[in-house]
C-alpha cells in the first residue's frame, strides 16, 4: 500500500469511526443504564485520534514538510486536536456528555475534509516560498491546537446552556473564578467546629461588622436552583462549567503564543510584525473574546450562564478566524487555501 492509498484509507476510517462514536455517545446519553457504551465511545475517539495521527505522519513523509500547508491538512490537524482535548476533558469530568457535544464537531470536520473537498486539494503540493520556514510548525501548529482547545471549551459551555435551559442558576463548584457562591464562602465561615462536629454558622458578620445570614441565603439560593433542575443536572451543570473554564484556560495561552509566533514569522517573511491582515485582525478579536471570558471569571466572579454565553459566542468567532476570513480570498494568509 503506497502512502496516497494509506492516507485515503485513514481519512475515511477516521470519519467512519467518529460517526459511529458519535452515535455511541448519543446512545449512552439516552440509555444511561448501559455503562459500557461510554467506555466504547472513549475507545472510538482514541482510535480515531490514532488514525488521524497516522494520516498526518504519512502526509509528512510524503511531502517532506509538516502537514499544515493547506485546508485538507489543517482540517485533519484540527480534528486530531479536538479528539485529543476531548480525551483529556472526558477524563477530567468523568462524564460521557463531553463526547455528545465534541464528537459531532470532530466528525463534521473530517467529513468535510475527506468527502467534500475537491481531490486536487487533498494532494501534497510544493510549499509556497513564504511557508518554507521552521515557523510553519511553530506558529500554525500552536494556533491550530489553540483553536481545537477553545472549540472544545466553547462546545462544553454550549452544553451547559442546554443542560440548564439557559437558566441563571447558582453553582457550587470550587474552581478559581466560579463566582458568587465561592466568594460568599471566602468572606465568611460556613462551618464552626464544636467538639469535632461541624455545624452550620447561622449568623455571620459581613464587611461592616453587622450580623448577616449568608448561610441561610446560600441555602435558599441552592433550593431555588434545585427547584429548576434536578440534583443530577445541577451536578452535571457544575461539572460542565468547571471543565469548560479549565479547557479554555488551557487554550488561551496557546492562542497567545501562536499569535506572538506569527508576528515574529510575519516580520521575518514580510518585514512587519503586524499588518492588520483580516486573519490577524480576527485572531486579535478571538483573543479579546476569550480574554474577556477569563477576566470575567477570575476577577469579576462570573459563573454559570453569563460566561457560558460569552464562550459560546467564542465558538463562532474561532470558526470565522480559522475558516471564514479565508473565504474572502484576501490578505496575506489567503494563499493557504488554494493548494
Amino acid at each position: 500500500m503506497d502512502l496516497i492509498t494509506l492516507q485515503s484509507f485513514l481519512d475515511n476510517t477516521a470519519f467512519l469511526i467518529l460517526l459511529l462514536t458519535m452515535l455511541i455517545y448519543w446512545s449512552a446519553a439516552a440509555f444511561k443504564g448501559i455503562p459500557w457504551l461510554s467506555t466504547l465511545g472513549t475507545a472510538g475517539v482514541a482510535i480515531a485520534n490514532l488514525s488521524i495521527a497516522g494520516l498526518l505522519i504519512a502526509r509528512w513523509i510524503e511531502g517532506g514538510y509538516f502537514p499544515l500547508s493547506n485546508l485538507y491538512e489543517s482540517l485533519f490537524f484540527l480534528a486530531w486536536g479536538i479528539t485529543a482535548v476531548h480525551l483529556m476533558a472526558e477524563k477530567m469530568s468523568q462524564s460521557s456528555l463531553v463526547g455528545v457535544v465534541t464528537t459531532p464537531v470532530a466528525m463534521g470536520i473530517t467529513a468535510f475534509a475527506a468527502l467534500t473537498l475537491p481531490s486536487e486539494m487533498q494532494f501534497c503540493e510544493p510549499l509556497v516560498p513564504a511557508l518554507k520556514s521552521n515557523w510553519l510548525m511553530m506558529h500554525v501548529s500552536v494556533m491550530m491546537l489553540s483553536y481545537a482547545t477553545l472549540m472544545v471549551g466553547a462546545v462544553l459551555a454550549i452544553a451547559f446552556l442546554i443542560v440548564t435551559r439557559g437558566q441563571d442558576i447558582e453553582l457550587r463548584g470550587s474552581s478559581v473564578g466560579t463566582g458568587g457562591y465561592r466568594d460568599k464562602l471566602g468572606r465568611s465561615q460556613l462551618f464552626s467546629t464544636n467538639n469535632n462536629h461541624k455545624e452550620p454558622a447561622i449568623a455571620i458578620a459581613d464587611k461592616n461588622g453587622s450580623g448577616g445570614t449568608a448561610v441561610l441565603d446560600m441555602i435558599a439560593t441552592a433550593t431555588k436552583s434545585e427547584a429548576i433542575l434536578s440534583p443530577q443536572l445541577l451536578t452535571l451543570a457544575d461539572t460542565l462549567d468547571n471543565i469548560s473554564y479549565r479547557i479554555i484556560g488551557l487554550g488561551f495561552p496557546l492562542l497567545t503564543i501562536g499569535i506572538i509566533a506569527g508576528a515574529v514569522w510575519a516580520n521575518e517573511a514580510w518585514g512587519s510584525y503586524w499588518s492588520w491582515d483580516p486573519k490577524e485582525t480576527w485572531a486579535l478579536i478571538t483573543w479579546l473574546v476569550f480574554a474577556a471570558y477569563l477576566h470575567a471569571r477570575i476577577t469579576k466572579g462570573w459563573q454559570g450562564r453569563k460566561p457560558a454565553i460569552l464562550a459560546a459566542s467564542g465558538f463562532m468567532v474561532v470558526w470565522v478566524c480559522y475558516l471564514g476570513v479565508n473565504l474572502l480570498g484576501k490578505g496575506l494568509h489567503s494563499y493557504g487555501w488554494f493548494f
